[in-house]
Order: structure tokens, then sequence, then C-alpha cells
């Protein structure tokens, strides 16, 4: 299923199970309902910085999440044997599934981005880590060379078929309904990479806090 448009709050969030990367076992957003909140990633593939960063800055918080009846689930678009290659030596401590297929932005209808004259004409720096704002796709580039990553056949794959995918975030109730949202770059590709900070998302986390 594909929809027009992002799950929207007050909606219930549509269900899917997908590998966990870490651990032998699926695992169902249905697992947590009438258990626990759910705050839930989705990410690009393993060639986007800005989407690894986010991951990062989930595992610095997915503590006091738990505190909080909420557990934190990151969805990756690439294939499992990828993303457990990449996070064997340092795992993150947010529950990471893989989704080769981009089959879950589809469920809850998180866009691609126009790749027209607007993202042509974007500059970025949405982490400040750049000398400057600088084009999407350099931006992209320099990062993952400053990172020192190194692109493997599966994520040129990734990229062929999902590269302009979006990223977002879902706030999910214990009964399932979707109580905040945010899609990347939604205010245009100006702002691609921009993501909610700890501190934004903990502020948010108290509309499920139990």
């Amino acid at each position: 299923m594909t929809r027009s448009r992002p799950v929207r709050q007050g909606e219930i969030a549509p269900d899917f199970t997908l590998p966990a990367v870490l651990e032998p076992r699926d695992v169902a957003l249905a697992d947590h309902r009438g258990k626990s909140a759910v705050l839930l990633g989705l990410f690009r593939g393993l060639h986007c910085p800005f989407c690894r960063r986010q991951i990062v800055q989930l595992s610095t918080i997915e503590d006091r999440l738990a505190g909080m009846g909420i557990a934190t689930v990151a969805v990756v678009n690439t294939r499992r044997e990828r993303a457990a290659l990449y996070f064997r030596h340092q795992p993150p401590r947010v529950t990471l599934l893989a989704d080769p297929d981009a089959r879950v932005h589809r469920l809850f209808g998180v866009p691609e981005i126009a790749l027209d004259a607007a993202f042509e004409a974007a500059r970025i720096n949405p982490t400040g880590e750049l000398a400057a704002p600088t084009p999407p796709m350099e931006a992209n580039f320099a990062l993952n060379a400053r990172d020192g990553f190194a692109m493997t056949p599966v994520d040129e794959e990734i990229i062929a078929a999902h590269g302009a995918q979006l990223a977002a975030h879902f706030l999910i109730d214990r009964d399932g309904v979707v109580r905040w949202t945010t899609v990347e770059a939604a205010e245009g590709p100006q702002h691609i990479g921009a993501f909610p900070s700890p501190s934004e998302i903990l502020q948010v986390a108290r509309l499920v806090a139990t």
C-alpha cells in the first residue's frame, strides 16, 4: 500500500513487520500495542550521513524515552546484512530494523523529494559541520568523506532505487494512534537533513508519557 500523504496526528499507525538488524528476529509495530508507546524513525539508507547521525542522536535519549514508557524504533532503507555489518562495532541503543524496499516509508506516506530546480538551488548545512551551506548532494558527499564512509554495491543499489526518499518521525501511543509527526524537508529542500533534536523529541514525548 502507498499512501498519497503522510499519516497524520490522530490516525492509526499502519502495522508492519521487519527483520531486526542486530538480532535474529522479526519485529512488528503491533508488538508494542497495549504495552508501550513508540517513537518511530524512518530513514534513508546508510549512504545518508544525516540519517546515520540521527540514529546516534536517538541512541543518546533511548533510556530517557524508555523511562517514559516509549520504545525507540529506527527503520533504515537498506539490506539487513549491510546494516549489521555497518553497526557491528557500534550498535545503536535503539531497535534497528532493515527495510530495503522502503515499504514502511510508503505505508506511512513519507514522500520522495522532487529533484527539480528548487532542489538544485538548495543549500544546506543542517549539522553545522560544513564550512558553508552546500548543495544537498555535495553536502552528502562531503560528510561521507569526513566520516570515512565507504560505499558498497548495496548502498549504490539503494540510492538507485530510493535516492530521493525523505525521512520522518512518528510518535505513536500504546493504542497505536499517531500523536505527533514530522517529515523531513516539509517546508522545502533547504531543510534536507534537518531532524528534530533530542530536546525537541523529549518535549513531545510528554504527549504519551506513562
